[in-house]
């Protein structure tokens, strides 16, 4: 529409005055209540259980550059592991989380555009 106001704008979101866009779905503003940033925490288990088998490995003469390769590629897991961000709406039919990036301060964009949206609706 020509005379929407577009609160946010970039090749995946849309955010107007009516309307919430994203690359797979299309959201009327009226339908959401509220909208936060909901942090999606990775699970570190399998990274931390794999550096404490290599440990183990490193009691063994015969393996012990092996249980070396399992720690360091290990450390390399956990230290890759990163928590995702998602805009989270409210509506009438739940919460769902519309969009994830690990980048938050571009969620957070999003989220900004979104309350800025809601509050101009009324």
């Amino acid at each position: 529409m020509e005379n929407e106001l577009t609160f946010y704008q970039d090749g995946f979101v849309t955010v107007t005055q009516s309307r919430y866009v994203t690359e797979s779905k299309t959201y009327a503003m009226r339908n959401i209540s509220s909208v936060h940033v909901f942090e999606i925490i990775k699970s570190k288990t399998k990274a931390v259980l794999m550096i404490i088998f290599g440990l183990f490995l490193l009691f063994s003469k015969d393996i012990f550059w092996i249980g070396i390769i399992i720690i360091a590629l290990g450390i390399l897991w956990l230290l890759s592991l990163k928590n995702e961000y998602a805009v989270r709406i409210s509506t009438n039919a739940g919460e769902a989380n519309s969009i994830t990036s690990k980048n938050r301060d571009y969620i957070q964009k999003i989220v900004n555009a979104l309350n800025d949206a809601i509050i101009h609706r009324g």
